[in-house]
């Protein structure tokens, strides 16, 4: 059985984590890229939003015996195929994954305009805290 207090608390650290991004997102590309502190940032905030959306996949898969996941993109798609996700968003949560270990395990490689360019994609971790919401009953 899901933790109701463990969901809520990972879903709004996402959110916050979110609340920043998209602030940075409404800003031109050029400008982001420009600031490396800015740039630093917007890598940060996205790896603690996807550790955030990890953690929750992990939680929720383990306690609603899901099938067991061997990495945390395949806690994702365990998640979609349990009808938790949509397929879509599952397979979108799961690229989002391994952009989350390019950015901690290759940082020194990153292409930063990528990083911006994942900006646009920060609806996709916001349909993830909504489906998660959903099986609170929020």
């Amino acid at each position: 059985m899901v933790d109701p207090e463990r969901l809520h608390r990972l879903l709004r650290r996402v959110t916050a984590d979110l609340h920043a991004l998209r602030g940075y997102a409404a800003m031109e590309p050029a400008d982001v890229m420009a600031d490396a502190a800015r740039l630093g940032h917007v890598k940060y905030l996205f790896v603690t939003a996807l550790e955030g959306c990890i953690d929750a996949a992990h939680h929720v898969a383990a306690s609603e015996g899901l099938r067991p996941v061997d990495t945390n993109a395949d806690a994702m798609r365990a998640l979609g195929e349990h009808g938790v996700l949509s397929p879509d968003l599952a397979g979108s949560m799961a690229s989002a994954v391994r952009f989350r270990n390019v950015l901690v395990h290759g940082y020194a490689d990153v292409d930063d305009s990528r990083v911006v360019g994942y900006l646009q994609r920060v609806g996709d971790l916001e349909g993830f805290v909504a489906d998660m919401a959903r099986l609170l009953g929020d």
